[in-house]
């Protein structure tokens, strides 16, 4: 039995997809997630047994209403997205690789990379990729792969939040522009693996919403180069997660049969590295929200950042009024936590 093995007990390891790897982006500091996702621990359960269930991920309105936007897009052929894309009615072919139900993933994907390299179906459906995450591999499949500007592949996502008056919430294209960064990351290494040129996928990839909450579709392009730097960084640093979990102590396990309790005193030996946005993003969050308050962490990392070494908001406003002196680290912030109690107070006068 591996060390992860020990640290997830003996639960089935939780896979990741292309949702939970984005995520993992979104707070790369908090070493409590990577060593959790590196042994594949289910953390919605973890929450549960720990005491701080709650709901997580998309509610079955949304589930319902992207699953028919999206079957209306992909029926006859595509003929609908095809509009949307620009491509016309017989610019592309078409090939649904998710039509065989008997396929197992291996056999997918195997048939993913054969038409990838013969490049006989310009738009491809329900293809299968692979992605190594903190060294699993994990199956990844997008929306649709398509053929577009001058040969170049590009992923296309399909999502159900609205585009009104050309705008979407950002939150929700930013995570949608994550995820499809993780379909780009995948294909390139598939293409490298069959000896094609990575950069033939398309750093840009193709968002289609519905347009001002009706199902009429639009598309909107977004570069994820940055998203793709971010995305490496982390999956570089689950690589090299062992060097967090050597340090944690021998036999420290998160075993869900274990009482509440023990469970709470396991989680509390990974430091974690709350901060609001984790409340979107990680089914831990209401625990750490709970662990993490009185502390400048639960502000926000803007407030954590600056007030750089100032733990809990007690010292905060001990600093500010002057009743604890700072420290030669704290001597900045505690200045600026002067001035801004002076002002508060010139304003409130």
């Amino acid at each position: 039995m591996t060390r992860l093995d020990e640290l997830r007990g003996p639960g089935k390891a939780k896979r990741h997809n292309a949702r939970t790897i984005a995520a993992l982006t979104g707070n790369p500091g908090c070493n409590r997630r990577a060593v959790l996702d590196a042994a594949g621990v289910d953390k919605l359960k973890l929450a549960d047994a720990v005491g701080f269930p709650g709901s997580f991920g998309q509610s079955r309105f949304a589930l319902s209403r992207g699953n028919a936007f999206e079957a209306m897009l992909k029926a006859d052929d595509c003929a609908l997205l095809r509009s949307v894309l620009g491509a016309g009615d017989a610019a592309l072919g078409y090939q649904d690789l998710g039509a065989d139900s008997d396929d197992t993933l291996d056999d997918r994907h195997s048939r993913t990379a054969r038409l990838l390299a013969s490049a006989e179906a310009a738009l491809i459906d329900h293809p299968l990729l692979t992605l190594e995450v903190a060294g699993q591999t994990v199956y990844l499949e997008p929306d649709l792969v398509a053929y577009a500007h001058e040969g170049r592949l590009q992923v296309v996502e399909i999502k159900s939040f609205a585009v009104v008056d050309g705008q979407a919430e950002s939150a929700k294209v930013s995570a949608a522009a994550t995820q499809a960064a993780t379909y780009v990351l995948a294909l390139r290494q598939l293409l490298e693996r069959l000896g094609m040129d990575p950069l033939l996928v398309d750093h840009e990839v193709v968002l289609v919403c519905p347009r001002n909450f009706a199902m009429t579709p639009v598309a909107v392009r977004l570069d994820v180069r940055k998203q793709l730097a971010t995305l490496r960084r982390q999956l570089s640093r689950l690589a090299s997660v062992g060097e967090i979990i050597d340090a944690l102590p021998a036999g420290l396990t998160f075993d869900l049969n274990q009482p509440s309790t023990e469970l709470t005193a396991a989680l509390e030996q990974v430091t974690p590295r709350y901060a609001p946005e984790c409340i979107s993003t990680c089914e831990l969050s209401m625990f750490c929200r709970n662990e993490a308050a009185g502390t400048t962490g639960a502000l926000g990392r803007p407030v954590r950042e600056a007030l750089g070494g100032i733990e809990t908001v007690g010292e905060v406003l001990a600093l500010a009024s002057g009743s604890q002196p700072p420290t030669a680290e704290q001597e900045e912030a505690a200045a600026m936590l002067r001035h801004a109690l002076r002002l508060r107070s010139e304003a409130l006068s």
